[in-house]
């Protein structure tokens, strides 16, 4: 047995050494592509992975499940590239889990009965895993957009005040606040493609706003909307939006402290208290056994 991990791990070294290996001369191979002047293309492993992506098996298992659309539409992949990308992670993730653990069985437990129920375990946790870090990755991409859109708001009224429209104002947010606004600007960035293919503004915001399911970025859009349609009569309501997002996230804040100083009072008692009571108690139980035992 001992032969067998040592032997597992040293293999898995290798092909960890050998694959760091190749993605260094892949990436120096690529730099030189680059300087040379030639086009690079996509990997022949992303390739791969589209290509069972875009199978029958993979679209299938994005098109019949609406939450997966839903969360892929909030975590921004749009495409069909990147549609086809999940889906192959959707459909290696068993796979792959399900022979690790085959092989973890076969090495640590080879004489246990349980192997079908062992591999359908794994199964069902590499299905349900790629859906439950997809989940994640929106909620945290929601979170990201609600603290963005506090920032947002005083540049657009800073922009509206030196006398900018409202693409324009979106235009100048969009290519100089990617690093200040990285998840707003790539969805303005998307917003504005839209546009200028010809589609409206009002209606791209709000579709836009509807995909991510964030109320500060709604309510952000319906002020806007009511500024393209209005004029200047809209600049108040931005500025109670920004007063009512600052008193939610104090609010939250204080909710949050509470929650923790709930938690810590528990903490408290779990550990403090026992603690207490050994060194309160503790010399009158010594003092009672050495009466007994004398």
């Amino acid at each position: 047995m001992a032969y067998v991990i040592c032997a597992a791990l040293l293999l898995g070294a290798v092909a960890l050494l050998i694959s760091n290996v190749i993605q260094e001369r892949l990436r120096l191979q690529r730099v030189m592509q680059r300087l040379d002047g030639e086009k690079t293309g996509p990997s022949k492993l992303s390739l791969w992975m589209r290509a069972v992506g875009n199978s029958s098996a993979g679209q299938r298992s994005v098109s019949m499940d609406t939450e997966t659309q839903t969360l892929l539409n909030r975590v921004g992949w749009r495409t069909a590239s990147q549609r086809s990308l999940f889906a192959a992670f959707q459909i290696g993730t068993p796979l792959a889990l399900a022979g690790l653990v085959f092989l973890g069985h076969e090495v640590f437990f080879p004489r246990s009965g349980n192997l079908l129920v062992v591999l359908l375990c794994g199964l069902a946790v590499g299905y349900l895993l790629p859906k439950r870090m997809l989940a994640y990755a929106a909620k945290k991409r929601q979170q990201d957009v609600a603290i963005e859109v506090s920032t947002f708001i005083p540049l657009l009224r800073i922009l509206f005040e030196s006398g900018m429209a409202v693409e324009q104002a979106l235009r100048v947010l969009s290519t100089e606040g990617r690093q200040l606004l990285p998840v707003l600007t790539g969805e303005l960035r998307v917003v504005l493609a839209r546009v200028d293919s010809g589609l409206e503004l009002s209606q791209e915001l709000n579709k836009t706003a509807s995909l991510l399911d964030v109320d500060e970025f709604n309510d952000t859009c319906v002020i806007l909307q009511q500024l393209i349609q209005q004029g200047g009569g809209a600049m108040k309501s931005l500025q109670s939006l920004k007063e009512l997002l600052d008193d939610r996230r104090m609010t939250r804040m204080e909710e949050y402290i509470s929650k923790m100083s709930a938690k810590m009072s528990v903490v408290m008692m779990a550990f403090l208290f026992p603690a207490l009571m050994i060194v309160l108690a503790g010399p009158s139980f010594v003092v009672i056994s050495r009466a007994f035992t004398s």
